[in-house]
Formats: C-alpha cells, sequence, structure tokens
C-alpha cells in the first residue's frame, strides 16, 4: 500500500463480503421460533458488525497499517474487548447451542473456558502480532494482516469465554473467581505496553517516516499507544470485574438459601454428547488394539 494521506479511502473487499454473510447467516439461522432474538440481542449483534466494521475498514484499519500505532492499538481492543461479548451478548442461546454442537468446535469451547489456558491464548497473541516482524508483515501484506485480525478477533473469544454463563456445558466459575480471571487478564497480556511508554526509540519501520499523523512523532505516537493499551484495558475489564464482582455479593443470600443459577437442559445434554464421544473414541480403540 503506498503512502498518501492518512484518510484516503480504501475498499476492503474481504471484510465488506465477511460481515454482509455474517449479517445474512444471522438473519437466516434466527428465523425458528425458538431462536428469534429479543429486541437486546438483535440490537447487540447488530452494534457487533458495526463495531467489527469500524475496527477494521476505513478509516482505522488504514489507519493501523502504516500511519499510527496508536490507531493499530485501538484497532486491537476493539477486535478483543468489544466484538466478542457484543457477538455473544446477540446471539440467542438455542443459537449457540447449535453452532457449538459439533465436535471439533465443542473441543475448542472446552478449553476456551479454562481460565489459566485463555490468560496464555491471550498473552501469546496480544504480543505474538505485536512483534515488529508481525506489523512488518501486516503492513506489506492484505492476506497476513487479514489472518492476523481474524486471529486477534478469535484470542478475543478466549478472553471472554470464561467469564459468559450461556456457553453449554461449560464450568461455571464463581463471582470473584470470574473478577480476579479478569483482573489477571488485563495485567498479563498488556506488559509490552510498559515498553512502549519508556522506550527511547520507535520500534516499528512501517510508522517511522516523514509523513505522520496528527502531526505526532512515531515515538510519541508508541508512547500514546501504550498509555491507550493499558488504561482501556484495566477500564474495561476491571469495570466488569467489579461488576460481575458485585453482582455475585448480591446474589450471595440466594445462593446459600439453595437459590443458585439453575442447571439447564442443554448444559446436562452436551455432556452426554460428549460422554456418547468418550464411548465411541474407546471402543474405536479397543477395536484397533491388536489381539
Amino acid at each position: 500500500m503506498a503512502l498518501a494521506r492518512p484518510l484516503d479511502w480504501h475498499f476492503h473487499p474481504f471484510w465488506s463480503v465477511a460481515i454482509a454473510v455474517l449479517v445474512a447467516a444471522y438473519i437466516w439461522a434466527t428465523r425458528a421460533p425458538d431462536r428469534r432474538p429479543t429486541r437486546r440481542q438483535a440490537g447487540c449483534f447488530a452494534l457487533a458488525m458495526v463495531v467489527l466494521w469500524a475496527a477494521v475498514t476505513w478509516p482505522l484499519g488504514d489507519l493501523a497499517v502504516r500511519w499510527s500505532l496508536m490507531a493499530l492499538v485501538l484497532q486491537r481492543l476493539l477486535l478483543t474487548l468489544a466484538v466478542p461479548p457484543l457477538l455473544a451478548a446477540g446471539t440467542p442461546r438455542p443459537l449457540i447451542d447449535r453452532l457449538t454442537r459439533p465436535a471439533a468446535v465443542d473441543a475448542v469451547l472446552r478449553l476456551a473456558v479454562k481460565p489459566m489456558l485463555a490468560v496464555i491464548v491471550v498473552t501469546v497473541v496480544a504480543v505474538g502480532t505485536l512483534t515488529v516482524g508481525a506489523v512488518n508483515l501486516a503492513a506489506h501484506s492484505v492476506l497476513a494482516r487479514t489472518g492476523i485480525e481474524l486471529l486477534v478477533l478469535g484470542s478475543g473469544l478466549f478472553l471472554w469465554a470464561p467469564v459468559l454463563s450461556g456457553l453449554p456445558g461449560a464450568a461455571r466459575l464463581s463471582s470473584l473467581a470470574r473478577g480476579g480471571y479478569l483482573i489477571v487478564q488485563s495485567i498479563v497480556p498488556s506488559f509490552l505496553s510498559v515498553v512502549w511508554i519508556f522506550a527511547r526509540h520507535s520500534f516499528y519501520p512501517p510508522y517511522d517516516h516523514h509523513a505522520r499523523f496528527a502531526g505526532m512523532t512515531p515515538l510519541l505516537d508508541q508512547q500514546l499507544a501504550g498509555f491507550l493499551a493499558k488504561l482501556s484495558t484495566i477500564a474495561v475489564l476491571w469495570t466488569v470485574a467489579y461488576v460481575v464482582m458485585s453482582r455475585g455479593q448480591v446474589l450471595s443470600g440466594a445462593e446459600e438459601d439453595g437459590a443458585a443459577e439453575p442447571l439447564l437442559w442443554s448444559d446436562v445434554e452436551r455432556e452426554i454428547e460428549r460422554a456418547n464421544r468418550r464411548e465411541r473414541r474407546q471402543g474405536w480403540r479397543e477395536w484397533r488394539a491388536p489381539g
């Protein structure tokens, strides 16, 4: 992509088609009466699509490629902190059950809801995709850039999976555990931002050129990106952690009285499906065993 002016418009064919397909698939999948979304769910899904479009297309997506590390950080924040929870809130529970039923998807789901693994995945993706090599590659290859954006979006699903209550067959963490997990997620993956804040020089060649965005030097842009990454992550995740733990304290009396969150049939059904898969795998291994 040749350098021109920061706000020059560019068409993004992949994401334009992908978002249109997602909207069409959502409308088609929610036609059935038992999967029809509420007004709030439809609004959350629509907002998720708007935020996704804003994150990966003009102007933010273009600024993130060659002009500003701050724009890249804002893009990553939207893809991890905003789009996944909005998608989850906008999808009816019966549709989530159906989408996660295939064995491969269910296997990923069982891993995603493990807090320690989620922290590792989010940290590896956050740091790995912001290395100098990864940013350089994304600046010169549309295919690599799109792949990285999809990877970051997937890491956002891992980030939120342990605290979502609508995933079938997922172990339900206590309110205190979910709040603590979110606090850990706000600190560990964003340690790179501290390096940006105290650095004495710019690390990223794609942003280190004479044509500047908003009059900022590459070093100032990098330092501000560090503050944006750290403060935004803490503000969002700590706020959610506070709400989760406060709600848990309000409900603690009801839980002590035996009014804990009820087990849904979809959870029981999912555990039965998993048990059947284990039995089939065991039977296959025994059939293949010699003698």
